[in-house]
């Protein structure tokens, strides 16, 4: 056998795989994630020089403006962030609120309240969680027992998503207004407010795109990326060669302390400046859910530092044997011969650059929703095959109106470069500071290893926060004011959805009353299934007992169902449903625990109530059975009492055959003999329901039946028996409708807090039933007053 055939062999197969979908990420990575980095030169040297710097122009400080863009380009986007901050993600997911979420599974720093002992297994699944370490160290002790520095710490990190998205609101702007700025060049006459205008118009068109979904957008984008990229990076090597062939000296950081003893304090204002070229960087990192982490170390390694690291060299260059009284711009370095093709590419690119911080806006946006620290919006997953695509409506337009306000108000720059630059640099230095406690807590690396990369890192991005603070009269207040909105607003949903489940945590049934009820509950027990939606993992929760004592009837089964978000990316399929009992076996009560990660999505299942049900028949076999030892292969229990695992690959059961059956709407007879069990009435308001629903002339249904298999214990074919015919009559949603007030003796913060914001954003947002694709004909709405 030749050397080539080896290729041919499932291994060479699978590493050719690899490389080829390492290469199409990477691609793609271009326009999606270096959008907003690949067009920072548009705005860097004019930011940089249009202050008290700008009479400071001459080949010496145009040397120490290009050793400083260079070294701070080297020490945190490829430092910092290729080559450490990349490395800390949350099972290939990255951001602020991955670290955060990261930290909260190796240490009890969250503030989640139903959180149970069998999540901790799903961890294990991580490579993170597999090399966790018992020993405690003595920081990790103190956070977890003050439950104020876990407040504190989900303040910062609250904080520090809210100046993304103060990022998605200036990235745009800027980058579009310094690409169409450039007609001001060949046309004089040209004035701000036509710069406004069709800086205006590219927004909408660019957020108009979305909707079309991160996939389709980066082969759409990728291209332009590319072009311009080698284009800047072409004439950055032009402008060195004819300009100044010395500007590589300024390589030297020796350039910068020369730099700086020339400039002085106004060398250190002009950092603002040159902080924009690195502007961006972050969504390396929140956009990691999108991509890989290879693939976009080896899109910035090979590609975009090279190019960017040109054309500021170029930029240096021409500015070393040109200057002027005014702020140079981009587009003076761009040779006359080509300015109309750089321009042309140059505005197709800045429209690109948005889209790096957008599609992050929305990674971090459902990062927050599922942990229940955001209002529900609605989410669509733009793409079948790939996580972490998405696409949230709400959050697209307010980012649009919010971009074009911006554009309007401020028609500058440089005065949106100012607010551009605190709000990267907020993020930025509370990424070092959640990076110090993963590699003390997480990595095990020694403290002062931790601590080294805290003060290295620190102290450079503290130098450049010094910076741009002094530049908030001038612009760089915007970003703090809609950040600490949207903090206060994911504050509020937090503390409101927290008091309400502590409300439901304390007042939930006792087992004790529901036993003296008797197995008919003290009432009518009707044909069917009720699924009652709640939030508690353990107990009965008081809307129950608040409907038994209104309504005199409730349904032969009873399943208490709870969705939670867990702080982990994925829940595998196999380990998403938690069942168990409720009260004795002749009570036909169960619990139903559906887990999903903050990356997962609650799809619109047809055969949700076909795996519950054989969910629980395989639940009512393994209790017969008496399989419930933790060594048992097919399922594991976890330790808050009867509760199992029930895995999807093992919901084959045997003592249960499904039988489809398909049907018309027109046909009323085979319709009537599906749900004879049904009242005449409920079956004509199924059927006008039916005929009103739009596109929907078909219906599939799947009927239960019990094997006739004699060695089925007889206990176990009475559960499954009342259970199958139970599902074939058919299922009921019933959902608390609830009112959440503040005590009367409540302080007026908390009955502001909870009486307005929170009732407000409750009224305002998606409603739980909608959120979890909850039939409407099929759901009941139980009416309750919260006093927390």
């Amino acid at each position: 056998m030749d050397l080539e055939s080896g290729a041919d062999t499932p291994d060479g197969q699978q590493w050719k795989g690899y490389y080829k979908n390492l290469l199409l990420l990477a691609y793609q990575s271009i326009g999606v994630v270096y959008g907003d980095l690949a067009t920072s030169p548009l705005y860097v040297y004019k930011s940089t020089f249009s202050g008290q710097l700008r009479h400071y122009q001459s080949e010496e400080v145009a040397l120490g403006a290009f050793s400083l863009v260079f070294w701070t380009f080297n020490l945190i986007p490829l430092l910092k962030y290729v080559l450490i901050v990349l490395a800390a993600d949350d099972n290939g997911e990255g951001g602020t609120f991955a670290l955060y979420s990261l930290l909260c599974r190796h240490a009890k720093l969250s503030l989640l309240p139903h959180q149970q002992a069998a999540d901790d297994e799903i961890s294990m699944y991580y490579s993170m969680g597999r090399t966790r370490s018992s020993i405690s160290s003595p920081l990790k002790r103190f956070l977890e027992k003050h439950k104020k520095l876990q407040t504190s710490l989900l303040l910062i990190v609250l904080f520090g998503v809210c100046m993304v998205l103060g990022d998605g609101i200036l990235t745009t702007s800027l980058s579009v207004m310094s690409s169409v700025s450039g007609l001001q060049v060949p046309l004089d006459g040209l004035r701000n407010r036509e710069v406004v205008i069709i800086s205006c118009g590219i927004l909408v068109g660019l957020f108009a795109l979305q909707h079309r979904g991160t996939h389709r957008l980066a082969f759409l984008f990728a291209p332009i990326v590319l072009i311009w990229l080698l284009c800047i990076a072409v004439i950055g090597v032009y402008n060195t060669i004819y300009w100044n062939r010395r500007i590589y000296w300024a390589l030297s950081p020796h350039y910068i302390i020369r730099f700086f003893k020339q400039t002085g304090k106004d060398g250190w204002i002009a950092l603002g400046g040159v902080l924009l070229s690195i502007t961006g960087t972050e969504a390396m990192f929140a956009d990691l859910g999108h991509f890989t982490a290879a693939s976009i170390r080896l899109a910035f390694i090979s590609l975009i530092y090279p190019c960017l690291v040109l054309q500021y060299m170029g930029q240096a260059a021409f500015l070393s044997k040109n200057r002027s009284d005014d702020p140079p711009t981009f587009y003076d370095s761009i040779p006359e011969p080509v300015f109309w093709p750089v321009f042309v590419i140059s505005t197709l690119a800045a429209i690109v650059g948005g889209q790096s911080v957008i599609s992050a806006t929305f990674s971090i946006v459902n990062q927050c929703l599922a942990l229940g620290c955001f209002p529900r919006v609605k989410v669509v997953h733009t793409s079948r095959w790939i996580y972490g695509q998405i696409y949230i409506p709400e959050i697209n337009w307010i980012l649009m109106v919010l971009c074009l306000a911006v554009t309007i108000s401020f028609h500058d720059t440089t005065l949106i470069g100012n607010a551009y630059c605190i709000a990267c640099m907020i993020v930025m230095f509370i990424t070092v500071g959640l990076m110090t406690l993963v590699m003390i807590f997480i990595w095990k690396i020694n403290l002062v290893y931790a601590l080294g990369f805290l003060f290295f890192f620190g102290s450079i991005e503290a130098a450049y926060l010094s910076s741009t603070l002094v530049k908030v009269p001038q612009g760089a207040w915007v970003p703090l004011i809609p950040s600490f909105i949207f903090m206060l607003i994911m504050y509020v949903w937090h503390y409101g959805t927290r008091r309400k489940y502590l409300y439901d945590l304390q007042n939930k049934v006792s087992m004790k009353w529901i036993l003296s009820l008797g197995p008919s509950l003290g009432i009518v027990r009707i044909p069917g299934i009720g699924l009652i939606y709640t939030e508690l993992v353990t107990g009965v929760p008081a809307i129950f007992s608040h409907f038994v004592t209104n309504v005199p009837a409730f349904h032969k089964v009873l399943v208490f169902v709870c969705v939670k978000s867990l702080p982990a990316p994925h829940v595998p399929e196999d380990e998403r449903y938690l069942i168990g009992r409720i009260g004795p076996r002749n009570y036909h009560m169960y619990r139903c625990i559906v887990r999903y990660g903050y990356k997962d999505f609650i799809k619109d299942e047809e055969n949700f109530e076909d795996q519950l049900v054989l969910s629980i028949a395989k639940f009512i076999e393994m209790e017969a059975q008496d399989m419930g030892s933790a060594s048992s292969g097919s399922y594991t229990l976890s330790n808050e009492g009867r509760m199992a695992v029930i895995r999807t690959d093992d919901l084959s059961v045997n003592t249960i055959l499904r039988e489809e059956e398909d049907y018309t709407l027109g046909d009323e007879d085979s319709i009537r003999s599906i749900r004879s069990s049904r009242s005449e009435i409920v079956q004509r308001r199924q059927l006008v329901h039916e005929h009103e629903s739009p596109g929907i002339s078909h219906q599939h249904r799947v009927r239960f039946e019990l094997s006739p298999a004699n060695f089925i214990d007889p206990q176990v074919r009475d559960e499954l028996n009342v259970l199958i015919a139970a599902r074939n009559v058919g299922v009921t949603y019933i959902m608390g409708h609830s009112c959440v007030k503040a005590r009367k003796h409540s302080s007026f913060v908390k009955k502001f807090i909870i009486d307005i914001a929170y009732a407000f954003l409750r009224k305002n947002c998606r409603g739980p039933a909608v959120a979890l694709h909850i039939p409407h004909i099929s759901l009941v709405e139980v009416g309750m007053i919260y006093y927390v």
